[in-house]
């Protein structure tokens, strides 16, 4: 924790020396800007003339025009949420090659064989039509094994959920991207809808870094335009910008802008990359090849993790610093895509 709050503090420090050119190239030329008056209330260099904020006198570079502008980002808790601590990790379960470190399944494996789940609600690949996600309710080591490994396409969960609380189930970890995570997180929290039942459950919610989903069939069909069948994938991987597709021989990689077409249009509109909502979150973007990027968030996540640690089932230590910008960078972009949206919306 202590890693964080030096981090974040130098992050702030160097904010102070942003112009308001920066805030004129970030927020007010995009037309981002909501008018709120706060950059000339505090800069008596700056005011509002043709309702947008200009500036009028010299500019010192102090940053207190960019830090409080509310279109802006300046804090890692911006970015990624609040988290406990962040971790490099990775699988030592025995013959188990994880995608990023494996880090989700080794913890899952913990939790079901230590008894402190009843089961994973994570989703597996379809035996009928290959790569189809499929949400499944893993009760056993291999079970969850089977799960293991990236997908890139919806899987429908919730459905899942509700049937492993119906079967009593008590103690439920949960596995998502954000979008599925925040779902479980209004339900948990929401006067409405399925609250009674998850009185009588605890759902501990396990959220995967998220970019970008696309459809099953949008997949399907490029991969069968470029010579390739679904059936012989091995593994799926996005990262660098580009779309592996890994077969026995061979690794084929495609730019990600050839599957714009695929992408799901609510994709287009999520700004949560890190998965926020909930209590432990995890991606392959940071850390090196074969290990897991963890953010402990809530207190139950922090302390189921660290005793799979504690009990070999995963190995880890903290997230170095440059490790941290790699995972702000991706979630900047992120956040800051509905700018992008909102530019292309006046042009056309």
């Amino acid at each position: 924790m202590k890693k964080s709050v030096i981090r974040l503090k130098r992050s702030l420090d160097e904010k102070k020396r942003v112009s308001f050119g920066k805030l004129n190239k970030d927020v007010i030329k995009p037309g981002i800007c909501t008018l709120c008056g706060a950059c000339a209330a505090s800069c008596e260099s700056i005011a509002i003339e043709n309702k947008r904020p200009k500036i009028v006198g010299p500019c010192t570079s102090c940053g207190v025009c960019y830090n409080q502008c509310p279109r802006t980002i300046t804090t890692e808790e911006e970015l990624v949420g609040k988290l406990r601590f962040a971790y490099s990790a990775k699988s030592l379960l025995p013959q188990h090659n994880g995608q990023d470190g494996g880090a989700v399944t080794a913890l899952l494996v913990y939790g079901l064989e230590e008894g402190l789940i009843d089961c994973a609600v994570v989703t597996t690949h379809s035996k009928d039509q290959p790569w189809k996600p499929v949400a499944i309710i893993a009760e056993d080591r291999a079970q969850v094994l089977e799960s293991s490994g990236s997908m890139y396409s919806h899987s429908m969960t919730m459905e899942q959920l509700m049937q492993a609380i119906q079967q009593g189930m008590r103690s439920i970890a949960f596995v998502g991207p954000s979008c599925n995570i925040d779902a479980v997180y209004k339900m948990q929290h929401s006067p409405y809808g399925f609250l009674h039942l998850f009185m009588r459950a605890n759902v501990l919610r396990l959220g995967l870094f998220c970019m970008d989903t696309f459809s099953y069939e949008g997949i399907k069909e490029f991969v069968e335009n470029h010579g390739m069948r679904l059936a012989d994938i091995d593994a799926m991987k996005i990262r660098k910008g580009k779309f592996e597709f890994e077969q026995a021989d061979k690794v084929s990689r495609f730019s990600l802008s050839e599957f714009d077409e695929y992408r799901s249009s609510s994709c287009k509109f999520c700004t949560d990359m890190a998965a926020e909502n909930s209590d432990i979150s995890f991606g392959g973007v940071g850390t090196p090849d074969g290990y897991t990027t963890v953010f402990a968030r809530s207190s139950i996540g922090y302390e189921i993790f660290n005793e799979a640690v504690e009990n070999g089932f995963l190995e880890a230590r903290p997230l170095e610093d440059y490790e941290m910008d790699r995972v702000l960078n991706l979630a900047r972009m992120k956040k800051v895509q509905m700018y992008g949206v909102n530019r292309r919306s006046k042009k056309t």
